[in-house]
């Protein structure tokens, strides 16, 4: 395998060397929507993500996400990056949902769920962009970012 990239808050690249049996996975967001694995050693396992299938169970359009007393509720999170980022990935398009979220990560401390559709980024409405300007518009902003997401209820 080759080198895998991952970026920190301080918005430069960082060379992850691959291999690593017995190191485990720690998930962490790529510009590109990848992502890298590094955990501490003391941490369990966990499976790594490199191109996972959506996590979505049908497609959702931003018309269905906006649509008053419909089955999507509003939920707002401050994520705070820690050294190596925020912890979650965004994938897909017209809207972007989280597609995984670090355990032991930033995004999963605040409240952050996978399935969830990404509303703003720090008051930016980002409903009709992809993932690849949403995760620029984070990944080149602040080392806090203000997520508004929309979760479906539970029936």
């Amino acid at each position: 395998m080759g080198p895998r990239t991952a970026v920190a808050p301080s918005k430069e690249a960082k060379a992850v060397a691959g291999g690593g049996g017995d190191r485990g996975a720690r998930l962490r967001s790529c510009s590109d929507g990848s992502q890298y694995s590094k955990r501490p050693n003391n941490l369990p396992s966990s499976p790594t993500l490199y191109s996972p299938k959506s996590v979505l169970k049908r497609p959702v359009s931003t018309e269905e996400l906006q649509r008053p007393g419909g089955p999507y509720f509003k939920k707002i999170f401050t994520i705070m990056a820690d050294a190596v980022g925020w912890g979650f990935v965004v994938r897909g398009n017209r809207p972007c949902h989280v597609q995984a979220v670090e355990p032991w990560g930033p995004a999963a401390a605040a409240g952050m769920k996978v399935c969830q559709f990404v509303v703003s980024v720090n008051g930016l409405n980002v409903l009709d962009l992809d993932y690849r300007v949403v995760s620029n518009l984070i990944l080149t902003g602040p080392r806090s970012v203000v997520m508004e997401v929309m979760e479906e209820t539970d029936h």
